[in-house]
């Protein structure tokens, strides 16, 4: 791949953008995760009593701040992307100038990436404000890593889905058929060991699910099984996943 500095410069360029926007995709960013803080941890949370010896809203917490990453970095690169592809034809522009065609894909899985990071930030300042903290200050730091790092996966995952999408219909079959059901079959409002066997073994073939794993390790502070499973089996997928988008995107935009 021929990817370079210029990344940079499409990844200030959609925060510059983004400015004028600031108001309502922050209001779009926190709605959703938000509802599902409320409803289920504070809501359903008063008769689901303790999960692992700690309060259900304690169990929470960790999966609605990596699903909230993902849906941020997922809708960014499905119909954001698809616009300044298709409508406002931004990526001819940018590949005219000595932009690469994988520095501006590139640059838009971080920005992707960026706006997961901060709405898993913002979702992560709002539990607090609940009495939902991490463990320590060091799991407070490598949650944010793994939300970077998720950010990432699912702005690459959805670059590929846009590489290929002929309208904005397409996607409703990646986020119903994949987003959805990963939302709740990845152990993000219930744990998975009561699920049937063969669904557990499904769930192990979410990226989701180790994201959560991880994700709930960090925040609090204790080991779970198969975590280290769960961070190699992550960064293999967003390697290839970024690899693999990027490529797609280029074939769609140059041939």
């Amino acid at each position: 791949m021929n990817l370079s500095y210029r990344i940079c410069y499409v990844l200030l360029r959609n925060i510059i953008s983004y400015k004028r926007f600031i108001l309502p995709t922050f209001v779009v960013s926190l709605g959703q995760p938000l509802f599902y803080l409320i409803t289920f941890g504070i809501g359903m949370g008063a008769y689901m009593g303790y999960i692992g010896g700690k309060p259900y809203l304690q169990f929470l917490v960790p999966g609605v701040l990596i699903s909230s990453v993902m849906l941020s970095s997922t809708f960014e690169c499905l119909y954001d992307t698809f616009v300044k592809m298709v409508h406002e034809r931004l990526y001819d522009s940018l590949i005219a100038t000595p932009v690469s065609a994988e520095d501006v894909v590139a640059g838009d899985i971080a920005w992707g990436a960026l706006r997961g990071l901060l709405s898993g930030v913002l979702m992560l300042v709002v539990a607090m404000f609940m009495g939902v903290h991490p463990s320590s200050a060091a799991g407070v730091l490598i949650l944010v890593v793994v939300m970077a790092f998720v950010g990432v996966l699912f702005s690459s995952l959805a670059m590929i889905v846009t590489s290929v999408a002929p309208n904005f219909d397409f996607f409703n079959y990646y986020t119903e058929l994949v987003i959805t059901p990963m939302l709740f079959f990845s152990g993000v409002f219930f744990p998975l060991d009561k699920f049937p066997h063969w669904l557990k073994v499904f769930s192990l073939f979410m990226p989701l699910t180790h994201a959560v794993n991880i994700s709930r390790a960090a925040f609090s502070g204790e080991p779970i099984p198969g975590v280290w499973w769960s961070v190699l089996v992550l960064l293999g997928l967003e390697i290839a996943a970024f690899v693999v988008g990027i490529k797609m995107m280029k074939r769609r935009l140059i041939g």
